[in-house]
């Protein structure tokens, strides 16, 4: 992650241009030149240098806002967590510049294969993730057979001129609707799912059932709407129960 506080101008602009960014000329008005100097490695601290998709940061801010809109709205996201099999023995075998190659390969993959309202991140090692708001069951589990198929069918050619060819486990886990969650709970949960693909024998898709959940707009409105002293439920609970706003009172309008 890039530390902006370490930075000075020159740095800054040699780490952009290794990274391939491109920066306005340096004839450019001097803040503008330097908004954009900001912007960019903003947007850098945000991305896997390795593989360009978004980092493990960006993912965990994405993923807790998800959590927040299922929470109020009652739709639906899929959280998939990827494994590359064996990875390890590719490292071994053919060096950790064949590894990178790979890691380079599905996750342009990765990106193919999905929305672009979805998020697909860089989780650490050989593993990551994708976040899929708005996803039903049946959809969720045709991106993930997709995404493993697709995969599956990769043919990598090395350097070295030899090709490999991978797999990938998947493991996925639904936020839970109408309930505000944790970023923590929910990777658990995607974590449980992905480890019992592996165990199954790898290259294969584990998605936990979608938890049936039907919550009605009054539901709703005792989960999310403010009580408010100028409510005619408040004011009628209040007269009813002969108090001035007691816990009980609350009570009378919740039940």
């Amino acid at each position: 992650m890039v530390d902006l506080r370490q930075l000075r101008l020159d740095d800054a602009r040699a780490l952009l241009e290794h990274s391939g960014q491109s920066l306005p000329d340096s004839q450019t008005n001097a803040t503008v030149y330097l908004q954009a100097v900001i912007d960019k490695l903003s947007e850098l601290s945000l991305k896997d240098p390795l593989t360009g998709l978004s980092n493990r940061r960006y993912f965990q801010s994405i993923l807790l806002r998800e959590i927040e809109m299922v929470a109020r709205s009652g739709e639906t996201a899929l959280l998939l967590m990827l494994d590359i099999d064996h990875f390890k023995s590719v490292n071994d075998q053919h060096g950790h510049p064949a590894g990178d190659a790979v890691l380079q390969v599905v996750a342009k993959t990765l990106a193919g294969c999905v929305r672009p309202m979805d998020t697909v991140a860089r989780f650490g090692g050989e593993e990551f993730v994708i976040i899929l708001p708005s996803c039903q069951g049946q959809y969720g589990h045709q991106v993930a057979e997709r995404i493993r198929e697709t995969v599956s069918a990769l043919r990598i050619q090395l350097n070295s001129g030899a090709t490999l060819r991978v797999t990938i486990s998947i493991g996925g886990a639904f936020a839970p609707r109408w309930v505000r969650s944790t970023s923590e709970l929910w990777i658990d949960r995607a974590d449980i799912e992905l480890y019992r693909a592996k165990s199954e024998g790898r290259n294969r898709v584990c998605i936990e059932t979608q938890p049936m959940l039907a919550v009605s707009a009054e539901e709703k409105n005792l989960l999310f709407g403010p009580l408010s002293l100028g409510d005619p439920a408040w004011i009628e609970s209040i007269a009813n129960d002969g108090s001035t706003g007691s816990s009980g009172s609350v009570m009378n309008r919740l039940n």
